[in-house]
């Protein structure tokens, strides 16, 4: 079963992993976050839903159309930060003295 999204007014559908919209710039931006293993329709919904997200779109439910939300974030500043080392008096986020 397809899964539909709206983003920027425009529909798109989302089925056995192809994007398909009329809007060809649309398209290229949801080509760009296919995930290859949403195989099962619990897995495309929740690509879709993830799509729409990240594009500030929304996402057909069994009530009408519903507002999808942002995704978290996939890398965070937490991540890149070494773990402080003590006594060596190293700052900022690359470690070096100030």
């Amino acid at each position: 079963m397809p899964v539909r999204i709206q983003v920027y007014g425009v529909m798109a559908e989302f089925r056995a992993g192809v994007w398909s919209c009329e809007d060809d710039s649309l398209r290229a931006m949801l080509e760009a976050l296919v995930d290859p293993r949403a195989c099962t329709p619990e897995e495309e919904r929740a690509h879709a839903l993830y799509a729409a997200g990240r594009l500030g779109g929304m996402i057909a439910g069994p009530l009408g159309w519903e507002r999808a939300p942002h995704p978290e974030a996939e890398i965070r500043m937490e991540d890149l930060q070494p773990a402080p080392r003590r006594g060596l008096g190293l700052r900022g986020l690359f470690g070096r003295k100030s």
